[in-house]
């Protein structure tokens, strides 16, 4: 697997279930198949389409979220970054880990605006 950055919108530390709405992102980064590091970020306040280019300039290649509209999902392949949609509320370490085991399981949740 080549290395990659991953981010994922958090609410109280955890999967957030609606992607507009998440309080943090955890970006975290991938070598060699193993997490190397892992930061939590504040975004900017939420408009509609800000979030996929706010996350492009820390290098992400992969989201994983809970619910998200296909609009903010036609951005992010725009910027060349890969969604993964209907994750489960878990830590962003756990996620990335069954992300990186290809046991991450995931739901059609897409939101409808």
């Amino acid at each position: 697997m080549k290395d990659k950055i991953i981010a994922i919108p958090l609410e109280n530390g955890m999967l957030c279930a609606h992607f507009g709405h998440c309080q943090a992102f955890s970006i975290v980064k991938v070598k060699d198949g193993k997490i190397t590091e892992s930061n939590e970020v504040i975004p900017p306040e939420h408009v509609p389409g800000l979030y996929p280019r706010w996350v492009a300039q820390f290098g992400v290649s992969d989201v994983i979220a809970g619910g998200m509209g296909q609009h903010a999902i036609d951005l992010f392949k725009q910027q060349g970054i890969d969604v993964y949609v209907g994750a489960p509320a878990k830590s962003p370490e756990n996620l990335v880990q069954d992300f990186l085991n290809d046991s991450l399981q995931l739901t059609a949740n897409y939101c409808n605006h």
